[in-house]
């Protein structure tokens, strides 16, 4: 599948299950790089919105540039009370923005997708002088059983996860496309707590699990139960996050 249209079927689930980024996240770009409510940004492969709503809620102006359509709808719906911000059709190799219109760049969930090479030269191409680049990360707490266990769901279930992660994404390959700037990264703590439909429909927001009409949706739904069943406390399980935000310059 066209990498760009992997989640036309899961924008539902998407929009009800997946995380938000943690409250310190604003915090974190103005100490580090004095962002401010005039800035302009960027969402590339800004998805249905969700992180594009803290920057706005933040007082800036947010272009969310997203290629796939269904998602792009669903942002449009979510953040339709906001007044800066501003649906584009775009990817991140070919974004329609104006030349050096943008403050800071933001990818959240999403720099794993992109063609890196053509990626950078389009940054380069929108960034304003001295412009930013935030790139953002959930990843589960590996430690913690509950996180072993559904981890080995995945391994078990996926169709491609391996291949599209993006804990393939090494520091080395991050480090890469910052050059020849540098890059500081902070590590967020943040969690979601679910009850077994938020659990099942957490999983199928995943664009590399068998969605509900898959042959072996059935066995995957019963390992979900089972594992929702070890770990629950008082109906409900917690998902950790540790969130990394890196934070450099882009020109």
């Amino acid at each position: 599948m066209n990498t760009k249209q992997r989640f036309s079927d899961r924008v539902e689930n998407y929009i009800k299950y997946r995380p938000g980024y943690p409250d310190e996240i604003i915090p974190a770009l103005q100490l580090e790089i004095g962002l401010m409510s005039g800035d302009i940004v960027a969402d590339i492969g800004s998805g249905t919105g969700i992180s594009a709503k803290i920057f706005l809620e933040n007082g800036n102006k947010v272009y969310g540039v997203e290629p796939n359509e269904p998602m792009r709808n669903a942002a449009e719906d979510l953040l339709k009370d906001y007044d800066d911000f501003i649906s584009v059709e775009g990817s991140s190799e070919q974004t329609n923005l104006e030349d050096g219109s943008i403050d800071l760049i933001v990818c959240a969930q999403a720099f794993h997708w992109f063609d890196r090479a053509k990626t950078k030269i389009e940054f380069e191409r929108i960034g304003s002088s001295g412009a930013h680049l935030a790139l953002m990360f959930n990843d589960r707490k590996a430690s913690e059983p509950f996180h072993q266990g559904y981890e080995k769901i995945i391994q078990d279930f996926s169709i491609d996860y391996n291949e599209v992660s993006h804990r393939n994404i090494s520091e080395e390959i991050i480090k890469e496309f910052y050059a020849p700037h540098k890059y500081k990264k902070f590590v967020l703590d943040y969690a979601q707590q679910f009850d077994l439909d938020g659990l099942i429909g957490r999983v199928l927001s995943s664009s590399y699990m068998p969605n509900e009409d898959h042959p072996n949706f059935p066995q995957l739904k019963n390992a979900i139960v089972d594992l929702f069943n070890t770990h629950k406390q008082n109906g409900i399980v917690t998902f950790a996050y540790e969130t990394s935000l890196f934070i450099g310059r882009l020109k």
